[in-house]
This record gives structure tokens, C-alpha cells and sequence, in this order.
């Protein structure tokens, strides 16, 4: 129980608890603090997909592109789902598999002799790092079939007016959709951070710091990332004027 371990060890491992759940649920409101003007590839993402949903809007013929590409992105949600759900079972399965399970799991080479109380807290924080992960993509599943119901409501005949308010009302769907799935892939990354507790607190500690300086630069530095940003800065150009139509010049003979 808790009582073999000593004071320093409880501090320790409380201090890199600590940080893994302020990193851990603190990253996405952080991101959105620092660069809700831009500068950080969610947030450049968003001003792309809303013009996404404003092109969308205006383009009357050719809509079933659009639901080509929310298909491949609900294709994509779903098999991250799917892989979540087994990743639960098999960290459940050894929360549940009694001292057996424990005893075995701990002969593996570099994990910490930990009593059985806190080895099920290190199992216990894993399962609910991909737990979250899994209601993330399920709302985003579900978010994206609403927004797929959108675009195949799209009417054919309206004024440009009424298309700009609804790509504005398609984007406000389609935004969290990919939100929420960005949240949940993210929760990979803390998951294997988790799982560095296994070895000793100091060692999710600076999984925890490496995992966040790896999203970080990923949102920032990333040579995808700077792309998206060139992208939003030229979707963002005022559209040039369409250009008179030229009179054509009598031939003479």
C-alpha cells in the first residue's frame, strides 16, 4: 500500500502527476490563449476550413467533392476510434487482471517496483488519457455527420448574401468536428506519456516536457505548419475583381 513508500517517493510522484494533468488538460486552452489570432496550425486551420465552407457554399454543381473529403475525414476518426477502444481493453484488462497480471507486468526490464495501490493509479491514469482521447473522437464523429447533413442540404438557388450566413453556420459545425478530433489524436501523445510512469515519476515528468515541446513545435515551427499559415494569408487576399468582359473588334476586310 502507500505506506511502503516513503514521504519523498509520495512528493515525487505527486509532483509529476501534477504536471502531466496541467499539461495534459491545460495544452488546448493554452494554445487557443497564445494564438487565437493565429500563428499555431489549429488556429490557422479553422480560417482555412471556413473558406472550405464558404467555397463550398458557392459552388453549385460540384458539392460532392466536398463530401468526398468529410468522408475520408470520418473514414480517419472512426479507425482512430476503433484503435482507441482496443487500446482501453488491454490497459482494463491488466487494471482488472488481478495479482497475476501485476506480478508479470512487473518483471518487465525498467519498471518501477511500485506497490500495487499506485501500480493501479499508473494504469488507472493511462486508461483515462485514452478514455477521453475516445469521447473526443466520438463527438467528432458525430460532429461531422451533422456537418455532412449540412452540405447535402446546400441549396442550389439563393443570393450570395444567404450563401456567405450559411457556410458561416456550416463552419461553426465543422470547426469543433476537427477540434474535437485534433483533441483526441493529441491524447495519444499524453497516453504514451503516462505510460512513462510505469518507469518512475521522473521519467513522466520529462515525457510530459518532451511531449509538449514536440506539440508545440508542431503547431509553430513545423514545415506543415508554416505552410498552412502561407495558405491562410493568401485565402485571406481580397479576391480580385473579375475582370470586364473584352468587346470583340469588327474584322474588316
Amino acid at each position: 500500500m502507500w505506506d511502503s513508500l516513503d514521504s519523498d517517493d509520495l512528493v515525487w510522484n505527486g509532483l509529476a502527476v501534477g504536471w502531466f494533468l496541467v499539461a495534459w488538460l491545460g495544452y488546448g486552452p493554452l494554445v487557443q490563449a497564445l494564438w487565437r489570432r493565429g500563428g499555431a496550425v489549429n488556429i490557422d486551420m479553422e480560417t482555412v476550413r471556413a473558406r472550405w465552407m464558404a467555397t463550398m457554399a458557392h459552388r453549385k454543381d460540384q458539392r460532392l467533392l466536398d463530401g468526398q473529403l468529410m468522408g475520408h475525414a470520418l473514414s480517419s476518426a472512426s479507425f482512430f476510434a476503433s484503435s482507441n477502444l482496443i487500446l482501453i481493453a488491454a490497459a482494463a484488462g491488466v487494471l482488472f487482471g488481478g495479482d497475476v497480471t501485476y506480478h508479470k507486468v512487473l518483471q518487465a526490464p525498467g519498471l518501477q517496483h511500485a506497490p500495487r495501490l499506485l501500480f493501479d493509479a499508473k494504469i488507472v491514469l493511462i486508461t483515462a488519457t485514452l478514455a477521453r482521447s475516445l469521447l473526443d473522437f466520438i463527438w467528432s464523429i458525430r460532429q461531422m455527420n451533422y456537418a455532412l447533413a449540412v452540405i447535402g442540404a446546400t441549396p442550389e438557388h439563393r443570393s450570395p448574401a444567404w450563401f456567405d450566413a450559411y457556410a458561416r453556420a456550416a463552419a461553426q459545425i465543422l470547426n469543433p468536428a476537427f477540434s474535437s478530433s485534433n483533441s483526441g489524436v493529441r491524447g495519444y501523445y499524453f497516453a504514451l506519456a503516462a505510460s512513462a510512469w510505469l518507469i518512475g515519476p521522473a521519467t513522466l515528468a520529462l515525457a510530459t516536457t518532451a511531449v509538449v515541446l514536440v506539440l508545440i513545435w508542431r503547431q509553430r515551427y513545423a514545415t506543415a505548419a508554416r505552410g498552412v499559415a502561407a495558405a491562410r494569408a493568401l485565402l485571406e487576399q481580397p479576391a480580385l475583381p473579375p475582370k470586364p468582359p473584352q468587346e470583340e473588334l469588327p474584322i474588316s476586310l
